[in-house]
């Protein structure tokens, strides 16, 4: 899941093991790590005897809870209660992300997101996050290439006042000339330092050119820069007026609540916000891929980084797909912990790389890529690296996986969904983010079960069925001196 925010709320996911925001699930200083995933998350840590305990605390039937209700102008209120605190998380997701932008305009999603923020005719600029903060909460927001998300974790009592806020902005923007020119150079700022300063993004950003050739995927999330140098206040706007509406959007709500008053304050709040048509979508499929596409990117960094991406399937159908679920495993016997397979043999036995992991994420709206990703050690190339990752891959497509990898991942990904409980931000996210790819928030557990049923030998059988080289982008950094100069910083405007 690819995402940018706002200042504090940006993070880009993608292979675990490099070291720069695009490449990993580190942002830098001035970012905050949101939960990244829904149910299917993979932890990097494990307690192996625990496994029995797990599985049987996961098995446990879920209640009615969460419950849902849906307005008369088509917008979907989910609650889940959870009476540990006395907080709540309030959600807002629109079903629109860079994915629904057109050639000209990219990164306009990001930028409505900023705009979000900058006033209507009843909540001055600015006013927005001081009456969060004055609540004692916290806000932000975030954009994908699936979605746009606003959220607030206020206390329990000040819920209203949050969904009073939010039905204000989804109807009332101001969208003043004024303050775009001031918010379009902050995010072409933005762009500098998290993209073009950033090797490892950049170079990211160049293989996602390349991998996708017709589906809108390939357009970076922030947007070129030539189309933010060029983009209008209309442009904003007629995003706004095309996408921000209560049919296109889905509120969720998780904490010390009850159901039927959300319910209530969200007939109040929201019910009054009239819908409207929203354009058609048509289907972006991306042609069949025949032969290995490389790129290179030359930028200053100390190290080279390889990617290899190769096409996979993500989950449309929770019951009948059987391969994704069979590829997050494999990602997890990879690289899901500090024994797993890149570790132990390509870092620790035969010192070729300096990290190496797996990434893959079988939920999004668009197609799926599963990531190969490796910095080589000192004296060591990008083509072995690459070798070595082949043949990492070879040995499962040969000789399979064992008994005791596949219920460790297996122990390792129930564990996760244990903790993830501790959080009700991460249980707002797990269903907002099911929903916004297609996926009912309902099946978060019966993925979970999918994924306990994986068997070796559909490891094996996805390894040899999608780690061809007719579906493979590779990625290579090609490391330039670097600047004695020292790069420039980034002023935060919140």
């Amino acid at each position: 899941m690819v995402v940018f925010g706002r200042g504090a709320g940006a993070v880009l996911r993608l292979p675990p093991d490099a070291c720069s925001i695009g490449l990993t699930g580190v942002p830098p200083a001035n970012c905050r790590k949101f939960y990244q995933k829904p149910s299917i998350i993979m932890r990097r840590h494990l307690v192996a005897p625990l496994l029995g305990l797990l599985l049987a605390t996961a098995a446990v039937p879920a209640s009615a809870n969460p419950f849902e209700h849906k307005l008369g102008n088509g917008l979907r209120v989910i609650v889940k209660e959870d009476r540990r605190a006395p907080t709540a998380v309030h959600f807002v997701w629109y079903r629109a992300g860079s994915m629904d932008e057109t050639n000209g305009t990219t990164g306009v999603a990001h930028v409505l997101e900023h705009m979000m923020f900058k006033g209507t005719p009843s909540v001055g600029p600015g006013e927005f996050n001081k009456r969060v903060a004055a609540a004692g909460g916290r806000d932000n927001a975030f954009t994908s290439r699936d979605y746009t998300a606003y959220f607030q974790q206020v206390p329990k009592e000040k819920l209203e006042d949050m969904m009073a806020l939010e039905a204000d902005r989804m109807r009332h923007l101001t969208l003043a000339a004024n303050e775009f020119e001031q918010e379009i150079k902050v995010v072409m700022e933005e762009r500098r330092l998290r993209t073009d300063d950033q090797p490892q993004a950049l170079m990211f950003e160049a293989m996602n050119a390349v991998a996708f050739k017709a589906h809108p995927y390939r357009v970076p999330i922030i947007g070129w820069m030539n189309d933010l140098e060029n983009m209008t206040v209309q442009d904003a706007r007629d995003w706004y007026e095309r996408w921000y509406v209560p049919n296109n959007a889905y509120v969720v709500v998780v904490g010390d609540v009850d159901h039927k008053a959300v319910f209530r304050a969200a007939e109040k709040h929201y019910g009054g916000l009239k819908p409207r048509a929203l354009p058609l979508r048509k289907p972006q499929d991306e042609p069949a891929q025949a032969g290995v596409r490389r790129v290179s990117v030359k930028a200053p960094a100390e190290l080279p980084v390889l990617i290899m991406g190769y096409r996979a399937p993500v989950i449309r159908d929770v019951e009948k797909d059987l391969d994704p679920y069979a590829l997050e495993m494999l990602g997890a016997v990879l690289s899901g912990h500090g024994a797993a397979r890149f570790s132990k043999h390509l870092v620790r036995e035969q010192r070729l790389a300096v990290s190496a992991g797996a990434e893959y994420d079988s939920s999004a709206r668009g197609p799926g890529m599963f990531y190969l990703v490796g910095t080589p050690s000192d004296g060591k190339t990008v083509a072995e690296m690459e070798a070595g990752l082949r043949a990492e891959i070879a040995r499962v497509q040969n000789d399979g996986v064992s008994a005791e990898e596949l219920a460790r991942a297996k122990a390792q990904l129930v564990a996760g969904e244990v903790y993830k409980l501790d959080s009700m931000f991460a249980q707002a996210m797990e269903i907002g983010q099911l929903e916004a790819v297609g996926l009912p928030y309902t099946s978060g557990d019966r993925i979970i079960e999918k994924l306990k049923a994986v068997t070796a030998e559909q490891v094996q059988a996805v390894a040899r069925r999608y780690f061809v080289d007719d579906g493979l982008t590779i990625g290579v950094l090609d490391p330039q001196p670097l600047s004695s100069a020292p790069r420039r910083g980034f002023a935060t405007r919140h």
